[in-house]
């Protein structure tokens, strides 16, 4: 298994793309229409951010998920017993956020949106018929309004050395959604399993963009387009004095649409869920539920 950007421009850029996808599990695109200064600028803020104390005035909500999320309640990998050395903001159009950092992350939403849903194109258009054909609606009509789809700001912040033995910035884990779209962080750090149970480097070249298959596609494709183990390692050496900053888009469908004969969104997530050590946090909002998903 090989990892290699692709040009977002190329002719069979589509093709390669998801080609991609069904064999490794990960997208690498490099010259895509999302701007990386605007990228290098949340990094910036956020990290700004994570460096006060202001932070803890946005402590997450138990009802909505939404929110300054610290170390202390950091998730625990499905077959593990660490939690994740990691701090995090869940960023949804309708939830709180700093006003200052507002605009500059509602607008990367929206275009990191827009551009998920050409990729879901994409993965629709090149599945083989019978793959497509079972689709219950066009992957990219599955996100339409659907105010499940999470932004989250990670944070992981400088080794101290002093942290406890086994536990790494991500543990070992596959995302639970449709599609996961995220920019290379400002620090390496990303894996891949492969086929041989290797662990791979993910290309981190700031500029490229990192797409992954999550556990719903999984599903609704049948296992045809597989949800690929990945995690964070630590740091090691001068690396262990620099934080990390990465900001992944979870793609979710709403939660009526139908996955499989066995599932909505709904009832997978809600199944997905019960794995995760924070599950009993996961309640109702009126119109929808929405809960905790793996990170990189």
């Amino acid at each position: 298994m090989k990892l290699e950007a692709v040009d977002f421009n190329a002719p069979d850029a589509a093709e390669k793309f998801v080609e991609s996808l069904r064999y490794t599990g990960f997208g690498v695109l490099k010259n895509h229409p999302l701007s990386m200064d605007h990228v290098s600028s949340i990094y910036k803020n956020w990290n700004a951010f994570f460096n006060t104390d202001e932070k803890n005035n946005f402590q997450f909500n138990v009802a909505t998920q939404d929110g300054f999320f610290p170390s202390t309640v950091s998730e625990v990998a499905k077959g593990h017993t660490k939690k994740d050395i990691k701090e995090y903001f869940h960023y949804y159009p309708w939830g709180q956020c700093p006003e200052s950092l507002r605009e500059e992350l509602s607008d990367y939403y929206v275009q990191a949106n827009k551009l998920a849903q050409l990729l879901l194109s994409w993965v629709q258009e090149h599945s083989p018929e019978n793959i497509a054909s079972g689709f219950s609606q066009p992957l990219s009509t599955m996100i339409e309004g659907s105010e499940q789809t999470l932004l989250r700001v990670l944070h992981y912040p400088p080794m101290k050395g002093d942290e406890e033995p086994g536990a790494i910035r991500a543990a070992a884990h596959e995302d639970i959604n449709l599609l996961t779209v995220l920019p290379a962080a400002n620090e390496p750090g990303l894996q891949v399993k492969g086929t041989a149970d290797q662990w791979l480097d993910v290309p981190c070249d700031f500029g490229n963009l990192i797409i992954n298959i999550g556990d719903m596609l999984q599903e609704a494709s049948g296992g045809y387009f597989p949800s690929t183990t990945h995690r964070v390692i630590n740091p090691e050496g001068a690396d262990m004095t620099k934080a990390r900053i990465s900001l992944p888009l979870f793609l979710h469908p709403k939660p009526e649409v139908v996955l499989s004969e066995r599932h909505t969104a709904d009832s997978y997530l809600n199944e997905r869920l019960r794995d995760l050590a924070l599950n009993k946090r996961v309640v109702k909002k009126p119109t929808f539920k929405v809960g905790f998903f793996n990170s990189y």
